[in-house]
């Protein structure tokens, strides 16, 4: 416990001040960047495995039904009976079903 204390107080003089830092940047990778690149590859997966009939909502807050599927985009019908050529990239999400 001394030691603990010592280090703490400046014994490592230049390399004691770096732990602190190299503390900070852990926490952040482990509470932010980790969760965050989790959730892109679930996203990704997600895209991947689109077919005609998804009900998606797009990065833009449309919210449409795929009716093709292409290698880099997707033909989706809006409310409006209208047909939109949206890239993969534009996928927010899937639209879930609503319970009533």
């Amino acid at each position: 416990m001394a030691l603990l204390f010592m280090i703490f107080q400046g014994g490592l003089g230049a390399l004691g001040g770096l732990v602190p830092m190299l503390l900070i940047i852990g926490v952040f990778y482990m509470l932010l960047i980790r969760p965050q690149q989790k959730r892109q590859r679930e996203l990704q997966q997600t895209i991947s495995e689109l077919k005609a009939g998804d009900k998606v909502i797009t990065t833009g807050g449309l919210i449409g039904t795929i009716t093709a599927v292409r290698d880099t985009s997707f033909f989706i019908r809006s409310a409006d009976k209208s047909i939109l050529e949206i890239s993969r990239s534009a996928v927010a999400g899937i639209q879930e079903e609503e319970t009533k």
